[in-house]
């Protein structure tokens, strides 16, 4: 689980940095790669929650 979460946070600093040093100057072709990187933001983190769900319900049989 650790594994998972180390990405995760690697992806947040990546959009952090991304953002904050707007290589991009093209405002429509910026606004569309936020969104694609927020997009695999939440995927991933519902990959995580899932994990998660699933480990509780092994645990409990």
């Amino acid at each position: 689980m650790k594994k998972q979460l180390y990405i995760y946070v690697g992806l947040i600093i990546l959009f952090v940095a991304y953002n904050f040093y707007k290589p991009i100057k093209d405002d429509r072709l910026d606004a569309v790669i936020n969104i694609l990187f927020a997009s695999v933001l939440f995927l991933y983190i519902a990959y995580i929650a899932y994990l998660v769900l699933r480990n509780m319900g092994k645990k409990d049989k």
